[in-house]
């Protein structure tokens, strides 16, 4: 197998049919395999070696996007999950037990910082920190057991010398878990630079077309799988057949996705930059970014990633009315699909924050954040410029 990036992703998956010559992984919908193998009198093994019998524990169509998943991110491994949340949760629960202690900045997925925080009442010492790379490094200087951090922050997009904390980590015995969602694995493999383990919201572009639920991990090395895999199995947390196949139909584009909504989404953030009605834009592409220089050493492909914050100088209302005159643009609370949408932080996801955290963090009443899709550049910035009249 070649190891250019585009070719992993539409032939990965490693799947072939000798008997019937389809290269095309189909949906395995049945839930139940002969077990064991009545010629044979052994179980049927999959490739990470354990029991094909039951659709809870494994599925071809399954294995194959983790398969896909496993080579794009350059892997040893990977699961896949019925949701982001699923992966992230999976992988805490085989990671920690009473005693442990995890660091999390306090900026980034809402309901993720949430999770984490309430891993307390199994006694787990979580400690919340400022999300800067200094911050993370100062946590270290105690005995830690897990880093968790996103390579971009939701919603302000902050990030961090990903390296430096992969290392630090090592030398104090911490291992690190990045959530490489809004990065995707087309501009950064945190792997490479010594995490742990990537999770991604696979709902978003791993999949990247607004209609199916999913999440992946991809892990460093073969032998902590088998733990995440057992609580995956206990938790009921596996991904279906029919999502798994969707998810690896829209994989086979993300190159080309990302490649495109990363571009226009520089083009709106230069736009809205010198927008009179805008007061702060959120971009680390941006020239004057103060996460621009980090941005050029940390990502491969001199591209920033499709999701633009920013806020308007009339706060709510102003963000609200925003949130009723876009047209192309749709209000919605997601992100990474081939539709733009428009989301208010202050009103979903980081609606649990207490106002006094989310000011301080940048995440005001005026904050929105926009994903960019797959629309023409020039039609989404007049939605934009219209919205803000």
């Amino acid at each position: 197998m070649t190891d250019h990036f585009s070719t992993k992703l539409v032939h990965g998956h490693g799947y072939y049919d000798e008997e019937l010559g389809h290269f095309i992984p189909p949906i395995f919908m049945g839930i139940i395999c002969e077990h064991p193998d009545r010629e044979t009198g052994q179980p049927r093994k999959t490739g990470r070696g354990t029991e094909l019998k039951y659709a809870r524990e494994e599925n071809i169509t399954v294995e194959a996007l983790e398969n896909a998943i496993a080579g794009i991110e350059e892997a040893a491994d990977a699961l896949a999950y019925a949701s982001g949340m699923g992966a992230i949760s999976s992988l805490l629960f085989s990671m920690l037990r009473s005693g442990s202690r995890i660091v999390i900045p306090m900026e980034g997925y809402a309901t993720t910082v949430r999770l984490v925080e309430d891993l307390t009442k199994f006694g787990v010492d979580v400690s919340e920190v400022w999300p800067d790379t200094r911050d993370i490094l100062e946590a270290l200087s105690k005995p830690a057991d897990i880093v968790f951090l996103e390579t971009m922050t939701n919603p302000t997009l902050k990030m961090f010398d990903v390296r430096e904390i992969a290392k630090a980590s090592k030398e104090s015995g911490a291992k690190l878990l990045v959530d490489n969602t809004f990065v995707t694995p087309y501009l950064y493999k945190p792997l490479r630079d010594g995490a742990f383990a990537v999770v991604h919201s696979a709902t978003k572009y791993i999949a990247g077309h607004n209609d199916v639920l999913a999440g992946v991990t991809a892990f460093s090395d073969t032998k902590s799988i088998i733990k995440a895999w057992e609580w995956r199995r206990r938790l009921g947390s596996t991904l279906s057949a029919h999502s798994a196949y969707m998810v690896l139909r829209g994989l086979k584009t993300l190159e080309v996705r990302v490649e495109r909504e990363s571009r226009t989404a520089l083009a709106i953030a230069e736009f809205l930059d010198d927008h009179p009605k805008i007061s702060n834009v959120y971009y680390p592409g941006l020239n004057g970014n103060p996460y621009k220089v980090l941005a050029d050493k940390i990502l491969e492909k001199k591209l920033y990633g499709a999701v633009v914050s920013f806020e308007v100088k009339d706060g709510k209302e102003e963000a609200v009315d925003m949130l009723r005159r876009i047209k192309i643009i749709k209000p919605s609370p997601s992100l990474g699909g081939t539709e733009s949408l428009l989301t208010y932080p202050a009103m979903s996801s980081a609606a649990s924050i207490s106002r006094e955290i989310r000011e301080k963090l940048g995440i005001t009443d005026g904050l929105l954040r926009l994903s960019v899709g797959l629309e023409d550049e020039q039609d989404l910035i007049e939605d934009l410029d219209e919205a803000l009249k």
